[in-house]
């Protein structure tokens, strides 16, 4: 066990101090809940997949820092910053605000405003061949619409239409509900073709709209049937917060493969190359 200077250890807890060179360690699916850190070196860390509900950070240098995920109630320097960042988000990405609404002509409208800026970054990314090129070991823009194809199956197919046999084999989920996919088929080696990808998610989004067609003039505030099956037992949504996950996780997903190929860009950039394609977010 790694020691302090004074070479003492607690029952409940290890202590590493400046003796022991954790440079490049890795921690993979280790609980850290109520570590401490003080006075430690975490230049160019990295996070992922990783939960970290009620920080502290105190007196920290985050010069340079990127951070993306589920964020509420974060403070910097005291003052609440998700709205700003909420507000930034909806003027990059005009439509963005309405997937959230109640009222299915504005989910459904925010959901083609979402489509419209994917059919953009698809054809960005093609004219850069970067439609399969995965940055910093994050999803592809492939990958990205398996795991939206995973989502529409999960909450449209089996949560609202009640589909057991909902899934595409092909499908890629989330880190956490990996060891449960194959009791829906799925599998985790598949590497269908993009005209397959695209096809799949083109009849998924039709099941979509068809859906905004049948709830229409419907009491959608209703709890809905069933949610996915990776939802914890007792959990309960109503039909319009469901239907709505749709156009949410087509903006929240968009956000992250734009940023990889302005990421891409860059380095094209910075290299001296010319890189197809606008770097630049909408």
């Amino acid at each position: 066990m790694s020691t302090e200077p004074s070479g003492k250890t607690t029952r409940d807890a290890a202590r590493f101090g400046p003796d022991d060179e954790l440079r490049g360690a890795r921690f993979a699916e280790a609980d850290l809940t109520g570590a401490t850190f003080r006075l430690v070196r975490l230049d160019g860390v990295r996070f992922d997949q990783s939960f970290m509900p009620g920080a502290v950070m105190r007196g920290v240098d985050l010069t340079g820092a990127d951070i993306d995920g589920e964020i509420t109630g974060l403070r910097v320097n005291g003052v609440d910053v998700v709205p700003l960042v909420e507000a930034e988000l909806n003027r990059r990405f005009p439509g963005r605000e309405q997937a959230r609404s109640q009222d299915l002509a504005e989910q459904r409208a925010s959901l083609d405003g979402a489509l419209r800026a994917w059919d953009a970054h698809l054809e960005r990314a093609a004219a850069m061949s970067a439609v399969d090129v995965s940055v910093d070991g994050e999803w592809s823009t492939a990958q990205t619409l398996r795991h939206l194809v995973l989502a529409m199956d999960g909450w449209i197919r089996y949560g609202l239409r009640g589909i057991d046999d909902a899934f595409w084999y092909a499908g890629l989920p989330f880190t956490e509900y990996e060891p449960e996919v194959w009791r829906h088929g799925i599998d985790l080696a598949a590497a269908p073709s993009l005209e397959e990808v695209r096809a799949v998610h083109a009849d998924r989004i039709a099941q979509v709209y068809a859906l905004y067609d049948d709830l229409a003039g419907t009491d959608v505030t209703v709890d809905a049937p069933r949610l996915p099956p990776w939802a914890p037992d007792g959990l309960v949504f109503p039909v319009h917060r469901c239907l709505g996950v749709v156009a949410r996780e087509h903006w929240a997903h968009l956000q992250f493969v734009v940023r990889d190929l302005d990421t891409l860009a860059a380095r094209g950039a910075d290299a001296g190359t010319s890189s197809p394609g606008a770097p630049t977010a909408p």
